[in-house]
């Protein structure tokens, strides 16, 4: 009896061991940056490259997860299935925000949990968000999320997450959120450089990382010639990977070698390979040390030694001069023996 209590015991710690470790695992985890995170690596995203969204989610939700894009007036609600390795996968194919209008976008994936339903849906014929849990079961309009009088951008992301954060509702949430803007790209200040300096130029991008950028340098001087003129030309060129960055922008760099270019001013032009972004930049080679500002200072060295008690002996500068001149001294040192004699 007391071995078969014992069992039952152990049984019951088991079940809720598992039950713990189902609803306290995580529900599902991306690759982007939250709603509302202090952070500053929030992702931007080129419209016509793709976003992929994938995680973890625990407990193999049959009905998969609800996804959920809001930005201001665009909003996409959809499912995700949930794979047999509980990862799962949805991209936003260039297609699909090569059209997005610049701004920022939250998504929210949302995990039905135990009861395997979601408590909040969304209702496409009146646009509003309806919670399951509420209304003598055939649920409650929560607030309108799309048509007139919806909430716009953030507030009505804000007003999903209070609904799903409600404590009569069991699913669980994460959100993220990310920027769409044209394609853009950027190089870092250059400067002037010596004939035979290893130059990385560098820069940033909204480009997805592993996009490709063509690098071209040539001389600004470059131009056609005729034949009997000396057509000697400096330059390269290249194709290089975008790399992923932080600030939210991903990094580029190309090497440059400049021991066969020529003194000139030359242009550096980066451009998108599959997309339609261009940038350039000037720097100037020079031969020997590039001209710099220099300042000359004179410094000036004391000592505090003791004054000396016998003054220092007076120089020619320091000597005074006769209030009289001496020639006027002697006049009348003159007149008065003359004087004197007729006296």
């Amino acid at each position: 009896m007391i071995k078969k209590q014992l069992h039952r015991t152990i049984g019951y710690a088991w079940l809720f061991l598992v039950a713990l470790a189902i609803t306290a695992a995580p529900a599902c985890a991306v690759e982007l940056d939250p709603v509302g995170s202090t952070s500053s690596n929030t992702v931007t995203i080129a419209n016509g490259d793709s976003v992929l969204i994938h995680g973890i989610a625990t407990g193999q939700p049959r009905n998969g997860l609800q996804l959920w894009i809001i930005s201001k007036n665009y909003l996409k609600v959809t499912t995700i299935a949930v794979n047999d390795d509980d990862t799962y996968l949805y991209e936003l194919k260039p297609a699909d925000t090569q059209n997005l209008a610049s701004g920022q976008y939250f998504f929210l994936v949302q995990h039905p949990m135990m009861n395997g339903q979601f408590d909040i849906i969304y209702d496409r014929a009146s646009g509003k968000i309806i919670n399951r849990q509420l209304g003598n079961g055939n649920g409650m309009d929560i607030f309108t999320i799309s048509g007139s009088g919806s909430l716009q951008g953030p507030d009505s992301a804000q007003a999903l997450v209070n609904a799903i954060s409600s404590q009569n509702i069991d699913d669980t949430f994460a959100t993220y959120s990310f920027y769409i803007s044209p394609p853009t790209a950027f190089i870092n200040p250059i400067g002037d450089h010596r004939v035979g300096d290893e130059i990385t130029l560098s820069g940033s991008t909204n480009l997805a990382a592993g996009d490709d950028l063509m690098i071209e340098v040539s001389s600004s001087s470059f131009k056609p010639t005729e034949k009997a003129q000396n057509g000697e030309f400096s330059g390269i060129s290249g194709v290089i990977k975008v790399v992923p960055g932080n600030g939210g922008y991903n990094r580029w760099s190309f090497n440059v070698d400049t021991t066969t270019f020529k003194p000139d001013e030359y242009i550096v032009k980066v451009s998108g390979i599959t997309q339609d972004v261009t940038t350039s930049a000037y720097f100037n080679i020079v031969n020997g040390i590039p001209k710099t500002s220099a300042t000359t200072t004179i410094t000036v060295m004391t000592t505090n030694a003791m004054p000396s008690t016998n003054p220092p002996p007076p120089t020619a500068a320091d000597t005074q001069k006769s209030p009289f001149p001496f020639w006027i001294a002697i006049g009348a040192l003159a007149v008065i023996t003359g004087i004197r004699k007729r006296e």
